[in-house]
């Protein structure tokens, strides 16, 4: 059988392409496969006719045989508004996405929203994927850690919870990073210096308090002018205007994100203030937010690109047996602007 009928059109088989190069049917599925028991002058054959007959491997049928669907999936457990409004998640799509290029995997991208997690618990123990991504999440999504004894699972952000302790996961160093905002603000000579972060069930939201406060005491400043946001704009303009309507001298402001940033600049801006002269402001993240704000926006760089290839590195290696590290820690760095 030279051809097979796949949705009304006729295909070369395997057995064609093993009568034009020459060779057995096992030894093209082994050149295929990318078995390294094959001289490279057969390898060579088999490739000419793989390109002279356009054939294309039956995935399904070798996803049948090996058990793997050569398919990876990542889940991103947030909303879909909030998804392709937060320039972050692009970044690590784009990250991921480079990673694989060079690959045979697939990416199947999964935005699972709260209203029903147990569906994308579903689909990932369904057979459907090798292996999963899970970013941005929140200590709810604990339940994806426990699916590890039987899928791999690479997180991106550290584990919150106990249950993701064993969890291999990547992550930029936000304790580091928003200290080194602080100490940057401080010594501007700010000394009332507050923060907007992001939520507590999330390690960013963690961790970025963690390292603003670890500064401001070494330097014996006060650190209870917090406020909290969900990592919005939106938000950053509520939590500015309550830190505000307060009444307790600022001079200085840590954003989390560079979108609270952004809806912090509102709020300063309507109460009169300026930036930086009544108020400098630093943010994390360096993405267009903080670029396009007025003045531009210093901010903490996170390789968000890079978190994502790390993410897809870890668990490609993971997946053909490859030892690996358990946690990927990578570096921030300050980008100074004009709003500090």
């Amino acid at each position: 059988m030279t051809t097979e009928q796949v949705d009304g059109r006729s295909v070369p088989t395997l057995e064609a392409v093993a009568a034009r190069a020459g060779v057995s049917r096992a030894t093209v599925s082994r050149v295929v496969n990318g078995s390294t028991k094959v001289t490279p002058e057969v390898v060579a054959a088999v490739t000419r006719a793989i390109s002279d007959l356009n054939y294309v491997p039956n995935r399904a049928a070798r996803s049948l045989a090996s058990r793997r669907t050569q398919v990876i999936a990542l889940v991103v457990p947030e909303s879909t508004a909030k998804v392709f409004a937060d320039p972050f998640f692009a970044s690590i799509v784009q990250g991921v996405a480079l990673s694989l290029a060079d690959t045979e995997y697939t990416l199947n991208m999964v935005i699972s929203s709260e209203t029903n997690p147990d569906k994308t618990r579903r689909y990932l123990m369904g057979g459907n994927v090798d292996g999963a991504l899970v970013v941005s999440h929140h200590s709810g999504d604990h339940s994806y850690a426990q699916l590890g004894s039987t899928l791999p699972i690479v997180f991106g952000g550290r584990p919150v919870s106990e249950a993701q302790h064993e969890s291999y996961f990547v992550d930029v160093d936000n304790v580091a990073g928003s200290a080194g905002a602080a100490e940057h603000l401080i010594e501007r000579g700010r000394r009332n210096i507050a923060l907007i972060t992001g939520p507590q069930d999330m390690p960013a939201g963690l961790d970025r308090y963690t390292g603003w406060r670890r500064a401001l005491e070494a330097h014996g400043l006060d650190h209870t002018l917090v406020e909290y946001g969900d990592f919005s704009p939106s938000s950053g303009l509520e939590a500015m205007r309550r830190l505000l309507a307060a009444g307790r001298p600022i001079d200085g402001l840590f954003a989390a994100n560079d979108q609270m940033a952004a809806g912090a600049y509102s709020a300063i801006h309507e109460a009169g203030l300026s930036i930086p002269g009544d108020i400098a402001v630093v943010g994390f993240d360096d993405d267009n937010f903080g670029l396009t704000a007025t003045p531009p926006l210093t901010t903490v760089h996170q390789p968000s690109i890079g978190l994502g290839q790390a993410m897809a590195r870890v668990l490609v290696r993971r997946l053909a047996g490859e030892p690996v590290d358990r946690v990927t820690l990578l570096p921030t760095e300050l980008v100074v602007r004009q709003s500090s």
